[in-house]
């Protein structure tokens, strides 16, 4: 999907999300990750800046295992969001010129697992990508997400 080696070619959209994370993990991960698990999927960048002409550069990131750590014990503990949809391969370390940042692949989530929404409250915690933003659903929306997974759970899920 990206080719890490051109980096500084690419730009946030509806797919792609930098986050400079230097100061820890970014609050605003989540929603992010919500967002593409809703949508269309895509890839969270860690440790990566994003220049006033838009284009993406990594800062190198200190301690990146430790920040994935952090990620997954919050993505599994289940108050940070409702399922983890991430698989192993999903989450690496990427070098560029000696910088180190991390790249979280967010597929979209099966449509009978939607919403993928943070928080306890679905109505207030699901969000969808639009451009290069991250935006709340409706409650209307969200209801009608949950009546379709519900109508489609048992055949999917064997339930």
């Amino acid at each position: 999907m990206i080719d890490y080696g051109k980096i500084g070619e690419y730009r946030e959209s509806d797919r792609l999300e930098a986050k400079l994370a230097l100061g820890g993990l970014p609050e605003s991960i989540w929603e992010t990750y919500s967002a593409f698990a809703n949508t269309l999927g895509g890839v969270i960048l860690l440790g990566v800046e994003e220049y006033p002409d838009r284009s993406l550069h990594p800062v190198d990131l200190p301690y990146p295992h430790e920040m994935i750590d952090e990620f997954l014990t919050q993505l599994n503990d289940g108050k940070r969001a409702n399922e983890n949809i991430l698989s192993p391969e999903d989450i690496t370390i990427r070098e560029i010129d000696g910088k180190n940042f991390i790249s979280i692949r967010v597929p979209q989530a099966p449509l009978w697992m939607k919403p993928v929404y943070i928080g306890r409250d679905a109505a207030v915690g699901s969000y969808y990508r639009y451009g290069d933003g991250d935006y709340r659903f409706s409650p209307e929306e969200v209801r009608a997400m949950q009546q379709i997974a519900e109508k489609i759970r048992p055949v999917c899920s064997g339930k």
